[in-house]
């Protein structure tokens, strides 16, 4: 509740500012009338006339003031079709607009303060995404060897891991760490169902339930439904593949760490990206706002948004000629634009549209709406774009897209004079893996090792599958040394990883070579310096790391 109150103080002080500031805007609106000639047609001066009073259809509404967006639109209608014509003014259209903007002052000091309920407000805080994310791990197990190597391999992983052999132990601690992702055993004891019954304790009268997989030697269709009225959310026969375990717990924490998506904002109202911004920021996406549509291509490319909001009506250049220039770019044919205005007629909408428009939102649109509109549409691009840009096995981005990630990271760190590192790595003997063990192990350790890379590494480094065995990582604002400093550990956490098939268990390594920015003058060469570092590693003995 406090959240939404504070972002509804928030809004409140936008409105405050855009009530101080209307006046002046209506003093603009009155000097630029009074500019216009009554003999002759001066299309610019109406031009900035006619976007005035648009801009006050648009916004007045927004910040509670309902009777100037009502005025206003009157009277843009009414100029719709002079602006068109660009013939001088008759005494009749002069007087009927002299009316409409002496309506304007007059209303401009209503203003309804109860234009957003606090109920709105509190369900678009409900939009944000947790912040902190489920990586501590309790692990129920009495068989104290199993339950350390538990520990163990959970750890590699950058799960914090507390073990308990105990049920009384359990259920003390987590009357003090509700949040966390449970492993059961069912069987303890004295009692085959322990497992079982200290979940039933723990979930009882809770709104929502924690987290819980069961692992058990039965497999037996009754415990198997008592473990899921418990609210277990996995059943895993012991002793369980840690690959498949992984997969389970990455379901569960991947929906908390996944990054906010980006919305890119063009609108040469300041006050109006103010506001979306702050509506949009507060139900967790990262927003960039642009004001001059002319300035956008720098800020294109540096934020790449996952969805552009655009206004229709800007001086210089307006939404659907902007949207035009963006769709002729590679990188942002399939970015879903959404175009925002006060326009109400239906056929200027679907020309909005046919051009590559996504969706059309009418101003004034309500936070709640703006919120979800953008989520839906964001939503479902990234999920489109991720079939075609992700590695169907890992996950991880593909041999293209993480070449395309490198030219962007390389063209950044240059301009910004910040250091990158890039290093490719290879699984040792992998054919003899599969070979040995079969593609469907040898698959599973692809998995291990890009799941390790996934969760160990920074959430803004950059992780792809270059090709069969082998992956490639991009490390934002990291030199050389910091790079191999971190690629080694994780070298050495691979190799401490068993592997499991139905005879017996393995272990893999891998080889590494590390580049940075320093040396190199663009992406391609980059590649070849990592390249030639990972096979001076293999030719080394393999298992270690190179830097370049």
């Amino acid at each position: 509740m406090s959240d939404a109150k504070e972002f509804h103080a928030k809004l409140k002080a936008l409105g405050d500012s855009y009530a101080t500031q209307l006046p002046e805007k209506l003093e603009q609106i009155q000097n630029i009338w009074e500019k216009l000639p009554d003999s002759t047609w001066d299309d610019e001066n109406f031009r900035k006339f006619y976007h005035l009073i648009h801009n006050l259809t648009g916004s007045g509404k927004t910040f509670g003031f309902k009777m100037i967006s009502d005025v206003s639109l009157v009277l843009e209608q009414f100029l719709k079709p002079l602006k068109v014509a660009k013939q001088p003014l008759n005494p009749e259209q002069s007087a009927r607009i002299r009316d409409l903007i002496g309506e304007l002052h007059q209303v401009a000091s209503y203003r309804d303060n109860s234009a957003v309920s606090l109920d709105a407000l509190i369900a678009i805080t409900r939009f944000a995404k947790p912040v902190h994310p489920l990586r501590r791990i309790f692990v129920v197990e009495d068989n104290h060897e199993f339950a350390d190597e538990l520990q163990i391999h959970l750890s590699y992983f950058g799960y914090e891991v507390s073990v308990f052999y105990k049920l009384k132990d359990f259920l003390a601690a987590m009357k003090s760490q509700p949040n966390v992702v449970v492993l059961m055993d069912v069987n303890f004891p004295g009692d085959d169902m322990g497992g079982i019954k200290a979940m039933r304790e723990i979930q009882r009268g809770r709104e929502s339930p924690v987290p819980v997989l069961f692992v058990s030697a039965y497999n037996e269709l009754k415990v198997r439904l008592e473990a899921a009225r418990a609210g277990g959310i996995a059943y895993l026969k012991k002793p369980p593949n840690i690959g498949n375990l992984i997969d389970k717990l990455d379901e569960l924490t991947s929906s908390s760490v996944a990054s906010p998506y980006r919305v890119m904002v063009v609108d040469d109202s300041a006050v109006l990206t103010e506001y979306y911004s702050t509506v949009l920021e507060q139900a967790g996406l990262k927003v960039c706002s642009v004001n001059d549509p002319l300035m956008v291509m720098e800020p294109l490319q540096e934020f790449a948004p996952d969805l552009i909001l655009i206004d229709i009506s800007m001086p210089g250049c307006n939404g659907i000629e902007l949207a035009k220039v963006i769709r002729q770019l590679d990188a942002f044919v399939s970015i879903p634009i959404v175009f925002l205005s006060a326009e109400t007629d239906l056929d200027q909408q679907m020309h909005a549209l046919s051009i590559g428009g996504d969706d059309f939102l009418t101003k004034p649109i309500q936070p709640q709406h703006l919120v979800s509109a953008v989520i839906s549409h964001a939503h479902r691009s990234q999920l489109l774009r991720s079939f075609m840009v992700r590695d169907s096995l890992t996950g991880l981005l593909n041999h293209t897209a993480i070449k395309d990630q490198l030219d962007h990271e390389v063209i950044r760190a240059k301009r910004q004079g910040s250091a990158l590192s890039f290093a490719m790595i290879d699984i040792d003997h992998f054919k003899r893996v599969n070979d040995t063990y079969g593609h469907p192990v040898g698959d599973r350790v692809i998995k291990s090792l890009s799941r390790l890379l996934k969760q160990r590494l920074r959430e803004n480094d950059i992780v792809g599958r270059y090709g069969g065995e082998e992956f490639a990582v991009i490390l934002i604002d990291t030199d050389a040394k910091a790079a191999t400093q971190v690629l080694d550990t994780l070298r050495e956490d691979f190799s401490r990883l068993r592997h499991l098939t139905e005879e017996e268990e393995f272990g893999s390594t891998f080889s590494c070579g590390i580049v940075d920015i320093t040396h190199y003058d663009d992406a391609g060469k980059m590649c070849e310096g990592a390249d030639r570092q990972l096979y001076q590693a293999k030719h080394a003995g393999r298992n270690r790391v190179k830097t370049g």
